[in-house]
């Protein structure tokens, strides 16, 4: 899943949108809400493109891990995070077998999970690769737009029309300006 400018701000049950940066802060926007603030240096943003899941090999980023719940749940929701502790590993399990069970904690579950309900329910879950191919066929057609212009877009050719002259001798381009009047003091003396 591309979860770009998608954030998290420890204490909040909820997730942003960057909108851009301030001077001490960064300014968001409530997902749910569509409210706007600054959040200052006092609270700790995360970007969801940034965060891994650890597993016994390599970490898998959580846009990873939100596509393989897109295809167990074939582009449904998945369980509620308000499940039981033991039904939430058990359903991690399947969709992340190799995930670090020691070091992954149920509260990491239930933050994926909703944060993946949430994103589902306001149509934010958009795979890379479909992402990709709409910026593929976007350039596509801006390309054959701009290789072949409609005879209807083209403006008709005029021929070009010579500006008349101007006289150097008219009174228009002659100054008004009084030239200054000759010192009449005697310097020989």
């Amino acid at each position: 899943m591309n979860l770009k400018d998608i954030l998290s701000i420890s204490g909040e049950s909820t997730l942003f949108k960057f909108i851009a940066q301030g001077k001490n802060a960064v300014i968001v926007e409530n997902l749910e809400t569509g409210r706007r603030f600054s959040a200052g240096a006092h609270s700790r943003v995360s970007a969801l493109d940034e965060i891994s899941i650890f597993t016994s090999g390599e970490d898998v980023p959580l846009g990873k891990v939100m596509d393989r719940l897109w295809e167990k749940e074939e582009g449904g929701e998945a369980i509620s995070h308000r499940q039981p502790d033991a039904e939430l590993r058990e359903y991690f399990a399947e969709v992340l077998p190799e995930y670090d069970r020691d070091r992954v904690y149920t509260s990491d579950i239930r933050k994926v999970l909703h944060w993946y309900n949430l994103l589902y329910g306001l149509n934010l879950l958009v795979k890379e690769e479909q992402q990709d191919e709409e910026q593929a066929g976007g350039e596509q057609d801006t390309k054959e737009a701009a290789s072949a212009p409609a005879a209807a877009d083209r403006p008709e050719e005029k021929p070009a029309r010579a500006e008349p002259k101007k006289k150097a001798d008219s009174p228009a381009s002659k100054s008004t300006r009084k030239k200054p009047a000759a010192d009449s003091r005697d310097d020989s003396k």
